[in-house]
């Protein structure tokens, strides 16, 4: 293989129909044993394979698969697991750095640069020593060889590996890790090509954003390292998500063979490309078709961008963006969506088949470019337009006075205790909601379902003492999805799943037009909720930037124009919600942080509209409603200042896999904060002293009237008997310490 070609820099990898999240799940009840679960791998890995080559590209990548996370994949394959996890089976290990164990908490969680896919963060310190304990990449490479599929295996590149870590020691650096890691890495390219591979594809997003003169000096020394060994296949190097900056000249001069830029992310960088001379005897991969969202590709605009390259490298292919990881398997088999909204849409496999055709497009072939034109067209004639006589945002009273005001009115003790909002979904209640969906069930059977359920938790939730109560949200099937499928302008998919971690999947709505609230959404089940108690009640809402983060957005219009649409429909449910007697009202957007865009440059200009669309859908509430919100997974450091801007009387944000390390952070913040003492995204159930130890180390360091305590999330994905326990133990912590206080 002399060039790659036109190929794809990543697949969907949980299965058309979910088929790994399944497996997973059953192998973690025990339902399965191991080589059960490795079968349904060995199964998805030869569909894609297969599909893949079948469908004409170039070449096909390998290696893309993973059972949980393909940067703890990478942590395992080299040998830097936790040693909290020694001492057990190599899957098993895995498996509990990814969840937990009792005794051994799961690695941190986070998101994966500017996207909703989230991977477990690296704990890497000075004692660290690499080895190449698998042979992952190695095994999958020969299992499509022995099917007579040749591919190119795909690893996370070592400088992005290490800038994702986090360190163990105080003063550490993991990238000071690098000299002792790259020879494991010559090490495994070298068992790679005596096994025949002619390429390997190494991926470096971290350099989609700002980077230091170390870090890029880190880049240079990594692929002067590893280009210079003699005993290996050809490095192709990935740099998705957004314009290289100072990085592309580094790679260009660098002894690789071939360097896939992102040409969808950033318009500028098809210039900054063009004019490096560097690239004259590199294969380039232009980045053209769109991996992260589903319209169809703009052929002109695409063959545009690539054919500017031509003359400027030895060779041009066309390429995705980036990995197809971030979007649904296969439109055609989505029978539900408006038949003018689905001919402008193409999920991964369609996405080949654009990269294929555009590639032999490029390289001056015949091919009917006439119906991608007329479906980009006929989108572009579908146009949006702005809410008339639409209020502008206000400003609610001083902190201080709604403070006294809310004090007044709802009167809790210290150290208020609540929950993110959902608990835990079980059968029974899936089974309602998808009979109700199919007509097996009639609207007063399922309204008498649900209220059973809303029921059952209000009561729950009363015998174990948490003082502020959610209704549990058994009626919604995701905190997006939900609100998309009652408001205009969105459609929902019927099998348009992609993977967002682990075996944890969701169904991103399509919002293709004007947004607006035709009726209330939520009202009556809080009402009903808050009919059954005494204490308060929180309505639930999803923010406007949640929810565009978390749906496939049109990009043929600005993003803060659409966000300001949606802030309008959450703006007259808060009006609602508090006319129905709701005086806590959670506004969560644990996407705020995931917009920010990777580079500085663009910072201000997104928190601006991110900030002003989040107080437009709350400021119209009183003094005396209380306003939450809720992020989750993120880095927090840098948007601080929004997240004070956003001006929430309550802020509740994931700390309990950090250890609380996000409060040196928040000592200044003015207003209440509640910092998740319960990770709930791992099966383990933490002790009344462990609880008790993160709300000691919380009022140490925000003033005890202002801390709230509450899980890290929702409780949707956990089983009532952990739960039941997990909060029980939260509600003792809380008391032995409110004694303390006393």
């Amino acid at each position: 293989m002399t060039d790659i070609g036109t190929t794809v820099l990543g697949y969907p990898r949980i299965g058309p129909d979910r088929e790994l999240k399944r497996a997973l799940e059953r192998f973690w009840a025990r339902e399965i044993d191991q080589a059960t679960l490795l079968r349904t791998g060995r199964d998805l890995r030869e569909r894609t394979w297969r599909t893949l080559a079948a469908a004409g590209l170039d070449s096909v990548p390998s290696n893309t698969f993973s059972h949980y996370d393909h940067v703890l994949d990478t942590a395992d394959l080299f040998g830097a697991l936790p040693g909290r996890f020694g001492g057990l089976p190599p899957l098993d290990a895995y498996f509990a750095a990814a969840r937990g164990g009792q005794d051994a908490p799961a690695l941190e969680l986070t998101k994966w640069f500017d996207t909703n896919y989230h991977y477990l963060v690296p704990e890497l310190g000075p004692d660290t020593t690499f080895t190449l304990a698998g042979t992952k990449p190695l095994d999958e490479y020969l299992e499509a060889k022995a099917l007579g599929i040749e591919t190119r295996p795909v690893l996370l590149g070592p400088v992005t590996f290490l800038l994702l870590a986090k360190s163990t020691a105080p003063g550490f650096r993991p990238l000071e890790l690098l000299d002792t890691l790259l020879p494991r890495y010559a090490d495994l390219l070298r068992r790679l090509r005596e096994a025949g591979a002619g390429w390997v594809q190494l991926d470096e997003p971290a350099f989609a954003a700002d980077r230091t003169e170390a870090e890029l000096n880190a880049l240079i020394r990594a692929y002067h390292w590893l280009g210079k060994e003699t005993a290996r296949p050809k490095l192709l190097v990935t740099g998705s998500y957004g314009h290289l900056g100072r990085a592309l000249g580094v790679l260009a001069r660098a002894p690789i063979e071939a360097l896939a830029v992102d040409l969808v992310s950033d318009e500028s960088f098809v210039d900054a490309v063009a004019a490096e001379p560097a690239l004259r005897d590199k294969e380039v991969l232009a980045g053209v078709v769109d991996g992260r969202n589903v319209w169809r590709t703009d052929p002109n605009r695409a063959l545009g961008r690539a054919a500017t390259l031509l003359g400027v490298a030895k060779s041009v292919s066309v390429a995705t963006s980036c990995s197809l990881l971030h979007v649904p398997y296969d439109v055609e088999r989505e029978h539900g969506l408006p038949p003018r909204v689905r001919g402008w849409l193409a999920f991964a496999r369609q996405k080949v088949d654009e990269v294929v055709l555009l590639g032999r497009a490029l390289r001056g072939e015949d091919v009917d470019l006439s119906p991608a034109r007329q479906a980009v067209a006929d989108r572009a004639a579908a146009g949006v337009r702005e809410r008339s006589e639409a209020p502008e945002e206000t400003a609610r009273p001083p902190y201080a006075e709604r403070a006294a005001a809310q004090r007044a009115v709802l009167g809790l003790p210290p150290l208020p205790t609540t929950t993110i909002g959902s608990f835990p979904q079980t059968t029974d209640v899936r089974k309602a909601r998808a009979a109700h969906k199919a007509g097996k069930l009639d609207d007063a059977a399922y309204e008498t379902a649900m209220r059973a359920e809303v029921e059952r938790v209000v009561r729950l939730q009363e015998d174990l003492g948490l003082d502020v109560l959610v209704h549990g949200e058994p009626e919604r099937n995701d905190m997006v999805q939900y609100f998309a499928e009652r408001l205009t302008g969105f459609a929902a998919t019927g099998h348009g799943w992609v993977q967002s971690y682990g075996s944890r999947c969701v169904r991103p709505p399509i919002l293709f037009g004007d947004v607006s609230r035709p009726a209330p959404m939520t009202v009556r089940w809080a009402r009903y909720a808050q009919s059954l108690t005494a204490k308060p009640v929180k309505g639930m809402l999803t923010g406007p930037v949640t929810i565009l983060a978390w749906s496939f957005v049109r990009d043929d219009r600005p993003l803060a124009e659409t966000a300001r649409q949606v802030a309008l429909a959450v703006r007259d449910e808060v009006r609602d919600l508090e006319a129905a007697g709701i005086r806590i009202i959670q506004v969560d957007e644990p996407a705020l942080r995931e917009l920010l865009p990777l580079r500085r440059s663009g910072h201000e200009e997104y928190l601006r509209w991110a900030v002003s669309a989040f107080r437009l859908a709350t400021s119209g509430a009183a003094a005396a409603t209380q306003i939450h919100t809720h992020l989750c997974y993120s880095e927090f450091g840098e948007i601080l200042p929004a997240i004070d801007a956003l001006d929430a009387d309550v802020t509740s944000l994931e700390a309990a896999r950090s250890k609380m390390a996000v409060l040196t952070e928040l000592a200044e913040f003015g207003r209440g904060i509640g910092p998740g003492v319960y990770d709930i995204h791992s099966p383990r159930v933490p002790d009344a002293a462990e609880i008790g130890t993160l709300v000691r180390t919380a009022i140490g360091a925000v003033p005890a009237g202002r801390v709230w305590v509450n899980p890290d999330c929702g409780l949707k994905t956990r089983g009532y008997r952990e739960v039941e326990a997990a909060l029980r133990n939260l509600i003792a912590a809380v008391r032995e310490v409110r004694a303390e206080l006393a």
